[in-house]
């Protein structure tokens, strides 16, 4: 099997489910070692042990709050240090609750900010240093990946509105982050999802969007948007996947 990330150090935030975690599990099938970034401890655990249990020391745990710039401050510090340099960072984690603005709580509002657009500024604003040293290194090339959403391109509805500001944020910072880094050769991307079988999507909330029961062809899987990324990460260094939409076949909005 072709492993073109092979010698390379991948962070993956909200690796404890879903996209997350589908995509550090991708990324290390090609080749990368993974450090796996969330709050739940006990899941990161096990998929470490997963991954691990094909090649031992390929995948390792910080169990940290995206939104405590502390916290990870100090995992990008340790992770460096673990495994040598920080090749790829994708920016996984983030939150979702939908529902009409009078009817919505305003600690729900600023949970979505705190983790869809805090945890990614903080995020990428540690992991740069080293990201930008790696593309000066063998490799000369480093990655930014950002798992927005169709909402992050146009509002889905009228319930999605907090949910969907945050998702512009993300794109615009990403635009913006692209520009920037070009000349520094650290790719910058945002992979924009419909809707994905996950934890949020399955929760059976009022107004959130619901893929409890599939029919026809279905709704996307995680899988499929870590190939999604597994791909846009291995492209050659001259070329730059920024943006990737995908939708399930059948979802017309």
């Amino acid at each position: 099997m072709t492993r073109p990330l092979q010698q390379t150090t991948a962070i993956i935030t909200g690796a404890s489910s879903g996209i997350g975690a589908a995509t550090a599990q991708t990324l290390a099938d090609l080749g990368a070692n993974v450090a796996l970034l969330a709050r739940r401890a006990d899941r990161l655990t096990e998929l470490a042990d997963q991954i691990n249990a094909g090649e031992t020391g390929r995948a390792r745990v910080w169990a940290v709050d995206v939104t405590d710039e502390g916290a990870v401050t100090a995992a990008m510090s340790e992770i460096a240090e673990a495994f040598g340099g920080i090749d790829l960072l994708v920016n996984g984690a983030g939150v979702g609750t939908w529902a009409p603005a009078r009817e919505s709580r305003l600690s729900d509002w600023r949970a979505m900010v705190e983790v869809n657009i805090n945890g990614v500024l903080t995020c990428t604003h540690a992991a740069l240093p080293y990201l930008v040293r790696a593309a000066e290194g063998g490799r000369k090339i480093a990655d930014i990946v950002t798992v927005s959403s169709i909402a992050g391109r146009r509002v889905p509805g009228p319930n999605s509105n907090v949910y969907s500001a945050t998702k512009h944020a993300v794109n615009a910072f990403s635009e913006a982050l692209r520009r920037e880094l070009a000349e520094q050769h650290v790719r910058v991307g945002v992979v924009e999802p419909g809707i994905v079988t996950t934890e949020m999507t399955t929760s059976g909330d009022k107004y959130a969007p619901d893929a409890r029961n599939p029919s026809g062809l279905g709704f996307l899987q995680a899988g499929d948007i870590a190939d999604a990324i597994g791909y846009m990460v291995t492209r050659p260094r001259h070329a730059t996947i920024n943006e990737i939409l995908i939708r399930p076949t059948e979802q017309a909005a």
